[in-house]
């Protein structure tokens, strides 16, 4: 039990260490561009207070969104996804999957769930004891269920997901503006150092760094903003990029997809004021996500018409459907797939396979 502990000690001593790097970084540059380039290098005052002033705005933006990310704790689901004690202590002494299954849908048929593993069980982890609401992963760093898990980022040592995925964001958006900020007005003493028109003083080391530094981590920071920017568009997190989330009809990557704009108010809210504020203005509570329209599956579409002879309001007319989001539980009740009525003019063949294809709204 000792080793144990002091193993776990030594790892959440050790998981400090990239974000140590990164304010030693930051704290030198912070000294080599106030100090050694404006105050001993720039002559001109004009110069060196709007290269001040901007230099703070962006570094204090930097910091603070950087902060945000790395002490929001993540969110984890709510007590709702908790199994009951009498649930509880049967799913433990049932041995066979097919009753375990049961027990978790039967626990589930009043939860906002549309997802499903790969095999169409309901996801359960048995690590935290509960059903996973839907876009939420167990991240194995943190020993805990995150909402809309991104992924869990040793720069921040923390998950970055559903609480805090906007202040990622922010912080890799004003990172990329510092680094690139102070790379430009560091470019031309950067020539003048190389090229000897400013004598060697101390100074010189540090100006040349900080231009290979920050050009650097411009770069590097660049791609992976451009990649979650993709990501915002599409509605998606880096989990579900790898392996796509499974709704009744089977996987679908874009089955959380809204448009971009909507997409994109969905991670940074409604009101524009606070967009580029590291302030949480995301919408939802991050266990129920609106789902888009998706088709509908074909053997529940025979088996509704089967048990309820649906209608439609005309020869080509096919069967409207309707948005996860609007049932309950449309994924794991066993009801019948919802039809609209309508003036009825034929009814619909038994066996019948069609498809529904509905465009969203962007």
């Amino acid at each position: 039990m000792a080793p144990s502990h002091a193993l776990k000690c030594c790892q959440k001593v050790l998981a400090w260490v990239p974000v140590a790097f990164i304010a030693l970084v930051v704290a030198w540059s912070y000294y080599a561009y106030v100090v050694e380039l404006c105050v001993f290098t720039i002559s001109s005052t004009a110069e060196k207070v709007v290269y001040l002033v901007v230099f703070h705005l962006s570094f204090v933006m930097f910091v603070w969104s950087y902060w945000k990310t790395i002490f929001t704790s993540p969110a984890s689901p709510s007590n709702e996804f908790c199994l009951s004690k009498a649930d509880k202590e049967q799913y433990e002494k049932e041995e066979r999957p097919e009753s375990q299954q049961e027990i978790l849908r039967r626990a589930a048929k009043d939860l906002p769930i549309y997802t499903t593993t790969a095999s169409r069980a309901i996801r359960y982890c048995d690590r935290c004891q509960l059903i996973k609401p839907d876009r939420c992963h167990h991240c194995s760093a943190c020993d805990i269920c995150v909402l809309k898990m991104d992924h869990h980022c040793p720069w921040v040592n923390n998950c970055v997901g559903f609480s805090n995925y906007k202040f990622f964001l922010l912080f890799l958006m004003y990172s990329l503006l510092y680094c690139l900020f102070v790379a430009a007005t560091v470019l031309q003493y950067f020539i003048k150092f190389w090229t000897n028109e400013l004598p060697d003083t101390h100074a010189k080391f540090h100006v040349l760094f900080l231009f290979f530094v920050a050009a650097m981590f411009f770069i590097s920071i660049l791609s992976l903003f451009s990649y979650h920017c993709w990501l915002v568009g599409k509605n998606r997190s880096t989990i579900e990029t790898f392996r796509a989330p499974t709704f009744r009809n089977g996987p679908d990557k874009n089955g959380f997809s809204l448009g971009c704009s909507k997409n994109l108010r969905e991670v940074f809210g409604d009101e524009k004021k606070y967009w580029l504020l590291p302030i949480f203005t995301s919408l939802g509570d991050g266990c129920n996500f609106p789902t888009r329209l998706v088709i509908m599956d074909p053997e529940q579409l025979t088996a509704s018409s089967q048990n309820e002879p649906a209608k439609s309001s005309g020869a080509n007319q096919s069967f409207p459907t309707r948005p996860l989001s609007e049932s309950q539980n449309r994924l794991l009740a066993s009801d019948s797939q919802w039809v609209e009525s309508g003036p009825e003019e034929e009814n619909v063949k038994s066996g019948a396979k069609k498809h529904i294809i509905v465009s969203l709204e962007s």
